[in-house]
């Protein structure tokens, strides 16, 4: 039979293992609580809390019955391998329960499927099959991660760090305001954890004069206190330095838009645009009445699925630009702009169009004659200030209605896909907006009119929800059905329309012309181009005038339209001819948070206007993150004097010496208590007379006969001589010193604690 004293020990370890697990469970479902604002709510969250229960459960049952814990993590991954199975793939599991090799190969496909959906969708997501095996899965692994920590390793701070980190994820992805019931629950969650593993550390052993437990635990503390510093440095090296860093610069013509601060060739642009993330890319001004757009990137050749950026063989920035031929009775008008790159890193260089000179750019830069593009293999534009002139044809209404579109026979900005029926009915439709119109010139205003009337809307997650978002002819043709999409669709669209109706266009991708500031330089107003202003657009070739652009984008930018040389008043012979246009197109300068707002149905995606709660939520987390140590050793100190208060003279020592740590005294090795008391009395402000009680009953424990469990807690209380002493070094010290030992308190760091705990 056992003993009273072993079924007393027991009864301990099985309490503090119930106490532990309940407070894994409680931490872990909290931190998953900003999931909340960016998914919605559905079978994943109940499944999340159920795989999160059953893991907990499994490792529980397994301690009980004395397993190591290595088995009780495995049989946790057991427990989480069955249970996914179960619920994500019982079609192709073995009696719906046991993973066969089909269940391997859907496991990718599912994986691959959540991450385009977190990737190009827009918050709050819809979690279908998919990111919900994503989520649910993710929380099994985590709990099994964090039950090891806590309850087998007694690391709670390196598991609070990890917590931290995932509550950080949504807010990081999409930055919003601090949801302060969603961190105050989480913040209760994670003190819980702390709480319970200390007094659970405190409750479960024999007493804590056992040296070598006590070595063992003061070397686990200090591993924990190390991961924390660790991690904490990591989380803000994240969370502040990761978004500041520029995006690498890629060797070929070829690029992965990141954040909307550089140039994606492809038209994927739907990703960066919905990122809520809104970033400052560039500043430019200019001498003409309205700031240019800047254009990166042109892309001719369409083979019925994508576009394709233009390539060939540049010249030197060092030699002039082509000049600017256009017929002798088109006017041309010469401004100048002057670019600062913000945040902006891309193979191809923002310009305005047409430019015919360049300087102050540094770097090997190179000019495509044929469309004026900027680029460079080796080179970036990061930091840089240059200055473009560039020449604008200015025609009449008149000679524009007199010029054809059209190009040279062997131009691929002229191709299409043959005899594909995409195209008939493409071109059956321009067709029909282009009736009555007598001119090239009138068609495809009829066409820009017709995009940005009534009929169609500005949508950034209709072409997701509707599953054509692309540029190819069968979505082209899913987007005039539907009528909702974002700049690269109307691009797309019309471009195709144009050359159904035979006459050349190619896309466009670069930047709409900024959101006006209060800054100028030479009477030039600054404007800043910020990310969510990515931006594509059409343009068309005439002869004798060049290339025209064209803006379908409903609700963005500002229609092209020239004025009648006989109209008085007019700039430069260009203005919006059509009256109902004006009131409904915005100013080309649109603000950040304006693009967004023009998509109404999207309105509710939860995306926020720069700045408008990132801030709040960073600082919050640093606090959170850099107020564990003190918070730690707040809770230790509490519990230490709970058990000084039944006789516990190792805690009461314990606690005097850490706070002697904690204000910077020197706790030579070798020093014996009755040395150390004294030296504490004399040179750190320690209360004489309770520093005596607590000499005397850490030597009596350390050299009497050892005692039972119950005469220890029947022992004199010792918490108040140990607040005694405290209270004296404290008022000693300076406040600098205080401040250190509340923040950063020395006896969580370092190898002298366990030395301590294990000298008693």
């Amino acid at each position: 039979m056992s003993s009273p004293k072993a079924r007393s020990r027991s009864k301990n370890r099985t309490r503090a293992s119930v106490g532990l697990a309940l407070a894994v469970l409680v931490g872990v479902s909290t931190s998953l609580l900003p999931l909340l604002r960016v998914v919605e709510p559905g079978a994943w969250l109940m499944g999340s809390f159920a795989i999160i229960a059953l893991v907990l459960a499994a490792g529980y049952v397994a301690r009980r019955y004395g397993l190591p814990a290595l088995a009780v993590s495995l049989i946790g991954i057991g427990v989480w391998v069955i249970t996914v199975t179960v619920v994500f793939f019982r079609d192709s599991a073995l009696f719906g329960v046991i993973p066969m090799p089909a269940t391997f190969r859907d496991i990718p496909l599912l994986v691959d499927a959540a991450m385009s959906q977190v990737r190009d969708g827009a918050a709050p997501l819809d979690a279908g099959i998919a990111l919900s095996f994503l989520i649910v899965a993710a929380a099994g692994l985590l709990t099994i991660a964090i039950d090891h920590v806590v309850v087998s390793a007694r690391m709670p701070l390196l598991a609070a760090v990890a917590l931290i980190t995932v509550y950080l994820i949504p807010a990081i992805a999409v930055p919003q305001s601090v949801d302060v019931g969603t961190f105050i629950a989480f913040a209760a969650g994670l003190l819980l954890l702390l709480g319970v593993e200390t007094a659970t550390r405190d409750r479960g052993g024999n007493g804590a004069v056992d040296a070598d437990r006590a070595r063992t635990a003061g070397t686990r503390r200090g591993t924990a206190v190390t991961a924390v510093g660790v991690g904490a440095a990591a989380l803000v090296v994240a969370i502040v330095a990761t978004p500041a860093l520029p995006a690498p610069v890629p060797g070929g013509t070829s690029i992965v838009a990141i954040r909307g601060n550089s140039i994606d060739p492809s038209l994927d642009l739907g990703r960066d645009l919905r990122r809520p993330e809104d970033t400052a890319v560039l500043q430019v001004r200019s001498d003409a009445p309205t700031p240019p757009y800047l254009r990166a990137v042109t892309l001719s050749r369409f083979d019925g699925e994508e576009w394709q950026p233009d390539r060939g063989v540049g010249t030197s920035l060092d030699e002039e630009f082509e000049p600017l031929v256009v017929d002798s009775d088109v006017p041309i008008a010469e401004y100048t702009a002057t670019v600062q790159v913000v945040n902006y890193v891309s193979p191809w260089l923002p310009v305005p169009y047409p430019a015919v000179n360049l300087d102050g750019l540094e770097g090997d830069w190179s000019v495509l004659p044929q469309n004026r593009t900027v680029i460079s293999r080796s080179s970036s534009p990061q930091g840089q200030e240059y200055e473009i002139t560039y020449d604008v044809p200015r025609p009449s209404a008149e000679r524009i209605r007199s010029s054809a579109a059209a190009i040279g026979p062997d131009s691929s900005t002229l191709d299409l896909p043959e005899d594909d029926p995409a195209v008939a009915a493409i071109r059956e439709q321009a067709l029909a907006v282009t009736s009555s119109t007598s001119s090239d010139y009138d068609a495809l205003v009829a066409l820009q009119r017709w995009f940005r009337g009534v009929e169609f809307e500005y949508s950034l997650n209709a072409p997701v929800r509707a599953g054509f978002d692309g540029t190819g002819l069968e979505a082209v043709q899913e987007f005039l059905d539907v009528k909702s999409g974002y700049c690269v669709h109307f691009a797309s669209a019309f471009a195709i329309m144009a050359r159904t109706l035979d006459m050349p266009a190619r896309i466009v991708v670069g930047y709409l012309p900024g959101t006006a500031t209060t800054d100028s330089i030479d009477e030039q107003t600054v404007h800043e181009v910020y990310s969510s202003q990515l931006h594509a657009w059409p343009e068309v070739h005439f002869e004798g005038i060049g290339w025209i652009p064209f803006e379908p984008t409903n609700s963005l930018g500002v229609p092209t339209a020239f004025a009648s040389s006989t109209t008085p008043g007019t700039a430069d012979g260009l203005t919006e001819e059509t009256a109902p246009l004006a009131p409904e197109a915005p100013s080309a300068s649109l603000g950040p948070d304006q693009t967004d707002a023009l998509d109404e149905s999207d309105s509710a995606a939860g995306t926020t206007t720069v700045g408008a709660g990132p801030p709040v939520g960073f600082v919050l987390a640093v606090i959170a993150v850099f107020a564990l140590p003190g918070v730690w050793r707040a809770i230790r100190r509490r519990h230490r004097l709970i058990a000084a208060h039944t006789g516990d003279a190792a805690a009461a020592w314990a606690e005097a010496s850490d706070t002697a740590l904690d204000l910077g005294i020197a706790l030579p090795r070798g020093e014996s208590p009755r040395v150390l008391g004294r030296r504490l009395v004399d040179e750190a402000g320690a209360d004489a007379a309770a520093m005596a009680v607590l000499v005397g009953a850490i030597e009596h424990a350390s050299y009497a006969p050892p005692r039972s469990a119950s005469e220890r807690r029947s022992g004199e209380p010792l918490d108040d001589a140990v607040r005694a002493v405290r209270a004296g070094m404290v008022a000693t010290a300076d406040r600098r010193t205080r401040w250190a030992a509340a923040l950063v308190p020395r006896s969580l760091f370092g190898q002298r604690a366990a030395d301590m705990r294990a000298a008693r």
